[in-house]
């Protein structure tokens, strides 16, 4: 008998022993026994028990679910510690577990589930169920998270970038998960949409060159150019963030998804009552809006924009830059010279909206009609003199003197000068003022020798002797006598039988206007009187 049940406990010892003990550093089940002092009592089998923190089985966040009689995984650290018991940690177990299951969903390009519990240097820790993995700032949303508190401890989903066991790394990303959801929103708001259709939406974004308006889930760009028919310089003087505005579908771009909207084609085109408004010719009042080199652009009214080209702004200030003549936001009185609706361009005149002030000029400003000014600039071929009415008026080399060469007589002159001159011509066509400075006082020469003809017979005044003949003076023009024409007898051609005060009889032999000279002489004198005393004998 004794012997039968040696032999039993032999055999009992020897199955003991054969079955295998579990490793150290692997998972094994055990049933909670007990919970006491925050700790579950777990029995692992092998008459093996181990304490772990009920800590250990709850999610960031949440309470432990745990309770006597429960199956759970461990890992056992050790088989025995000091007490006599397993060091086994159901941390671990988790995160083999987690391990195992993120790698196949790495393997499968799966989703998987996690919470955000922390906050480390350029992003944040999440618990994958037991695994913890970072998650980058940049892939924490769509746009810049200003804010992350809330996202803090909610179950959501991410998808693993990256992944390295042995290292124990994991990173992933929320934004592809969110970016992925986008795209399948926006393709259903896209469908949706029809070019041409009216919708409502909410701005969302302001920059230089439009806005950016959300239609419930997909962004559509509205142009600063399709805000509205008149000029507009920034997009914040029409919209501003948050506001909600009725826009019109323009264009949809099916690959790139891009939604182009328009707010100016749900209103009235002012450009087609632009035609019968402001017919050719009419004067009306506008706003200059903008100035470039080549002209101004001036407001008709909102939405109705014309060019003022440089060459139609003055009739007198011909290279100037148009920002001399009108500045931004002037009212102006402006012609209508030109409309073309084909190309939405009306050309406006702002000096036809003055009169020509060559022509004001000509017609108050007769031949012979004596003005003032400074002398503006001196060429080679004259002076030009500022006249009244901003234009300028020339004095021809030719018309400075009487008596002095032009080239000579324009040196008295200097810039900043004021002189008077007699208009002599107007060419309005030409826009062109002729002036004469030597006929201020009328012509002299023509005055003292009205009634002298060639063959009169007139007194002059000897004013000086000279060797080759003497200098006279007639009604103030002088003129010279040569030897030859002193006497017809040779004898008596010597210009000292004459003294300065001598009236003399001459006759007169030649009156050049050009070189304003007479030609006067004694000889021909005695030769016609002989001549006439022969016929009359």
């Amino acid at each position: 008998m004794a012997n039968s049940s040696m032999e039993e406990f032999e055999a009992l010892l020897n199955e003991s022993f054969e079955m295998d003990t579990p490793e150290e550093g692997s998972v094994v089940k055990g049933k909670v026994i007990a919970i006491e002092a925050g700790q579950a009592i777990i029995d692992v089998g092998y008459k093996m028990e181990g304490r772990v923190e009920l800590k250990e089985f709850a999610n960031p966040g949440e309470a432990p679910e745990i309770a006597v009689g429960d199956e759970v995984e461990v890992y056992l650290r050790a088989a025995e510690n000091a007490r006599g018991e397993a060091v086994i940690s159901r941390e671990m177990a988790r995160r083999e577990e987690a391990w195992d299951r993120l790698e196949k969903a790495y393997a499968d390009d799966a989703r998987v589930e996690g919470a955000i519990f922390g906050r480390v240097k350029g992003g944040f820790t999440v618990d994958l169920g037991g695994a913890v993995a970072f998650l980058p700032g940049s892939q924490v949303d769509v746009r810049p998270v200003r804010d992350a508190g809330p996202l803090m401890g909610l179950k959501q989903p991410f998808q693993i970038l990256k992944m390295d066991r042995r290292r124990g790394n994991i990173v992933v990303s929320r934004r592809a998960i969110l970016e992925e959801s986008r795209a399948e929103q926006r393709a259903e708001v896209i469908a949706n949409l029809t070019e041409g259709q009216a919708v409502d939406g909410v701005v969302k974004n302001i920059t230089e060159y439009g806005a950016f308006v959300d239609l419930g889930g997909v962004d559509g760009l509205l142009h600063v150019t399709d805000m509205a028919w008149r000029r507009v310089n920034h997009p914040s003087e029409i919209l501003s963030i948050g506001e909600t505005v009725k826009v019109q579908v323009i264009k949809i771009n099916k690959e790139t998804h891009r939604i182009s909207l328009g707010m100016k084609q749900l209103q009235e085109d002012p450009w087609d009552l632009v035609g019968a408004k402001y017919p050719l010719g009419s004067v009306h009042k506008g706003r200059v809006t903008n100035i470039t080199d080549y002209g101004a652009f001036v407001e008709l009214e909102a939405g109705v924009e014309g060019l003022v080209h440089v060459s139609e702004m003055s009739w007198t200030k011909k290279n100037v830059h148009p920002g001399k003549i009108v500045s931004t936001s002037q009212e102006v009185d402006v012609m209508v010279l030109e409309i073309d609706s084909a190309k939405r361009r009306v050309s406006l005149g702002l000096k036809q909206t003055m009169r020509n002030p060559w022509e004001v000029f000509a017609e108050t400003h007769p031949e012979g009609t004596p003005v003032e000014g400074e002398v503006k600039n001196i060429t080679e071929f004259g002076l030009f003199i500022g006249l009244e009415g901003d234009i300028d008026g020339m004095v021809h080399l030719s018309d400075l003197s009487w008596d002095q060469r032009g080239e000579e007589a324009i040196q008295e002159y200097r810039k900043g000068d004021v002189v008077q001159a007699v208009v002599s011509e107007v060419d309005v066509e030409k826009e062109r003022i002729s002036l004469s400075i030597k006929a201020l006082g009328g012509d002299k020469f023509a005055e003292a020798v009205g009634g002298v003809k060639r063959g009169s017979v007139i007194t002059v005044e000897v004013t000086a002797i000279e060797d080759g003949g003497i200098e006279v003076e007639y009604e103030g023009m002088k003129s010279f006598i040569r030897r030859s024409d002193l006497s017809r007898d040779r004898s008596e051609q010597r210009p000292e039988r004459f003294s300065v005060g001598d009236k003399v009889d001459v006759r007169v032999t030649n009156v050049d206007s050009k070189s304003r000279r007479l030609g006067l002489s004694i000889k021909a004198r005695e030769i016609a009187e002989e001549k006439e005393a022969v016929e009359q004998y």
